[in-house]
């Protein structure tokens, strides 16, 4: 449980009487009460892998009636999302990365724009194949 007293507002004004906000959790977890009060906080972060996993990657309506091909349609999804967020990974970690700001983790929106559609040119010279990137 969590119980937090406020004498100000988001402006900044004085309330005359504090505004009191309970907060109660209800769990089976064999956890104390702050780790709970820090995994119920961190659930908004379930639903923003959710909404990227459905809008960045175009699957919010399933292409078939046909439960096989859903099914295959989903895996090959949550395959591509694994790989993407590993490219991802790799390329934030990374010295050369296109990075604007720094950041803990990048959409896979973001992933694909500044690292999949990069245009890139094979060369063949003197007996060697070149790929020039840019």
């Amino acid at each position: 449980m969590r119980v937090t007293e406020r004498n100000i507002d988001n402006n900044g004004q004085m309330l005359l009487i504090s505004e009191v906000e309970v907060e109660g959790w209800w769990t089976t977890l064999e956890s104390a009460d702050a780790e709970v009060i820090a995994l119920y906080r961190d659930h908004a972060t379930s639903e923003q892998f959710h909404s990227e996993f459905k809008t960045d990657m175009d699957l919010e309506r399933l292409p078939s009636g046909k439960f096989d091909s859903n099914d295959l349609v989903l895996n090959l999804g949550a395959l591509t999302y694994n790989i993407l967020k590993h490219i991802g990974l790799c390329g934030l970690l990374d010295e050369d990365a296109p990075v604007r700001h720094s950041a803990k983790r990048r959409r896979i929106k973001t992933v694909i724009q500044e690292l999949m559609y990069v245009a890139a040119r094979l060369i063949k010279r003197s007996r060697q194949l070149w790929l020039r990137f840019g």
